[in-house]
């Protein structure tokens, strides 16, 4: 990691040397206090691609990597969509030595939870996601949904949440629902669907967002994608860190 910029003060070169993660997690601490905070972390070319061919590794690199674990070492929970889970085989977060003593200190699980949000729970129950997790994997659905696949969720060990009246998942819930099972450091790392519900809800506190120093046109899907707001929403800048070309910005809901 080369140079941090915060916003207090732009031309300021504070390192040349790679940072560690200790000092990474500082950079991304969460702000104090009981009160849920709703980060995401996407990655996106000069032209708006949150993917290539698929995926997302091919605009990434290895500091996009150490910033997106870390984000995961500090999180009480990661908040994912069903239709990536299905897609990408997710598997339970690990417990990493290098966040031990923080997260034991802030009173945190070994690991972070995973969160899987899905309204009709078709999901595959023997996945190791929900079989072999380090912390019980929450699934976050409507009071609705199907009560043969409740079932099976809590047959597997996961933990039901219900963020929602009907059959479907309010996005504006889910923090709310989550932080009262004390988890209120959350992280959503997508899908774009997910995210663009969040966005239209408006209950995105901040966006973790890489900018990949790459062109690749095509019709890659962006970091959010769903049904627009009517007044776009602001939000200031907190700080930039910046290597090879690639900017890790931090932005904050004003």
């Amino acid at each position: 990691m080369r140079r941090l910029f915060p916003v207090t003060d732009q031309t300021a070169e504070t390192s040349v040397r790679e940072w560690g993660l200790g000092e990474l997690a500082d950079a991304y601490a969460y702000p104090s206090g009981d009160t849920a905070w709703l980060r995401a972390n996407m990655v996106s070319t000069l032209d708006g691609a949150a993917q290539h061919d698929g995926r997302s590794q091919p605009i990434s690199n290895a500091t996009d990597m150490r910033i997106f674990g870390t984000l995961r070492g500090i999180a009480d929970v990661v908040v994912v969509g069903a239709e990536t889970v299905r897609k990408e085989g997710y598997r339970p977060a690990r417990a990493r030595e290098a966040f031990a003593e923080r997260r034991a200190a802030a009173g945190q699980t070994v690991a972070p939870a995973i969160a899987v949000v899905s309204a009709s729970l078709d999901l595959d129950f023997a996945l190791p996601l929900f079989t072999a997790p380090l912390v019980p994997t929450l699934v976050v659905t409507g009071a609705a949904a199907p009560a043969d696949r409740v079932a099976a969720a809590e047959k597997a060990g996961a933990v039901v949440v219900v963020a929602g009246e009907g059959a479907v998942v309010e996005p504006e819930r889910v923090a709310p629902a989550l932080a009262e099972r004390g988890l209120t450091r959350l992280l959503t790392e997508g899908g774009p669907r997910l995210l663009g519900q969040f966005v239209a809800a408006g209950a995105l506190d901040e966006l973790c967002l890489t900018v990949s120093p790459m062109l690749t046109a095509g019709d890659a899907q962006r970091i959010a994608w769903g049904s627009a707001v009517e007044v776009p929403e602001r939000f200031a800048l907190a700080s930039v860190l910046e290597e090879a070309g690639f900017l890790f910005t931090r932005y904050r809901r004003t």
